[in-house]
């Protein structure tokens, strides 16, 4: 079989990258694949949209070549469920339109477009136009390994302890339950889901004689773990896909009377998405075993959370948009998240 020859900005790759070329014309298929394999890259075509949707499920191709004016299922309309499905939302997609089709280019830019090809194209235009959008995937792609490696990171944290199991998925799914019912955004929702599963990532730098010791902690034991929350802000570094995480990561030990670490913030300098996962955090660790302690039923907990914002360490607000949701909600809810377990999308 003969060898690919990758553009060299790609050679540190291990598989060929794949395009998928969607036109119902065969000619103008024929001609982008030959283009484009003769690049290096693996190419499948589509005849449809309709098509063309279930090989995007199947084969998660790196690139999309569309053009809009197809029976049934248009690139206008293929673009937009590619790029609103959370799976696929981040491949790249080129819609080839007329030079003057302002209408479609208009209507391509609402439905997600990266990128136009104008008909008939040019030959080095399409190439270098391909090549920029892979580069950029690739980007988003080493991107997105940092994040799985931080995730699981904060996984193999919970791994270290048994008492702590489904610790991080209760976490995000009771704090999702608080977001959606006070009505933060998308983006916070997203980082509430993430924030539950990293907010204790620092831990990976706490030793076990400290992080798993049975009985008190001495001064500077309780010391070095608070200094977990510096840690993980630092293990998020400058990834801007956790921009609205490392303030959930750093200060959800904070608590609103300023008592709190590792900054002593109080009142709203407290981040609202940090205020949240203390509350739910509190929440798991009262209700669930610990090697202290035997679980309390959840109404001991609303208590204990109820007195804790009396006293000026929680936001009340919140205590009692998670006590009005009641055991049933949130049991069902970490059900259905320890169900799902470490393959839940963060």
């Amino acid at each position: 079989m003969q060898r690919l020859a990758y553009p060299s900005f790609l050679s540190e790759l291990r598989t060929p990258i794949r395009v998928l070329v969607v036109d119902d014309v065969a000619e103008n298929r024929h001609l982008l694949e030959r283009l484009l394999v003769s690049e290096g890259y693996r190419v499948s075509s589509a005849a449809d949209g309709a098509i063309a949707l279930g090989m995007v499920d199947a084969e998660r191709p790196d690139l999309i070549i569309s053009d809009i004016h197809m029976p049934d299922l248009d690139g206008i309309e293929l673009c937009r469920r590619v790029k609103s499905n959370t799976e696929t939302r981040l491949v790249p997609f080129i819609l080839v339109t007329g030079m003057a089709d302002r209408a479609n280019r208009i209507a391509g830019i609402e439905a997600g477009a990266d990128d136009f090809l104008s008909k008939p194209f040019d030959t080095q235009e399409l190439k270098a136009r391909v090549r920029s959008l892979l580069r950029l995937k690739r980007y988003t792609d080493e991107l997105d390994s940092a994040e799985s490696i931080i995730l699981s990171l904060a996984l193999t944290i919970e791994a270290r302890d048994p008492y702590t199991h489904g610790h991080c998925q209760r976490l995000a799914a009771y704090a999702l339950l608080i977001g959606d019912r006070i009505g933060v955004s998308d983006e916070q929702l997203s980082a509430l889901n993430r924030g539950g599963y990293l907010h204790d990532v620092g831990k990976i730098g706490i030793p076990d004689a400290v992080l798993l010791k049975p009985g008190g902690l001495t001064r500077d034991e309780y010391d070095r773990l608070k200094g977990h929350t510096l840690i993980g802000d630092r293990l998020c570094g400058d990834l801007r896909a956790l921009a609205l995480v490392r303030p959930i990561v750093r200060h959800h030990h904070e608590r609103l009377d300023g008592s709190g670490y590792p900054d002593g913030l109080r009142g709203d300098a407290v981040p609202l998405l940090a205020q949240i996962i203390a509350i739910v955090d509190e929440f798991d660790a009262i209700t669930t075993t610990r090697p202290y302690r035997e679980a309390m039923p959840p109404d001991r907990a609303f208590d204990q959370l109820s007195k804790d914002a009396k006293r000026g360490l929680l936001n009340p607000d919140l205590v009692q948009v998670l006590t009005a949701m009641g055991h049933d909600v949130l049991a069902a809810a970490a059900g259905e998240a320890e169900a799902v377990g470490t393959t839940q999308t963060v």
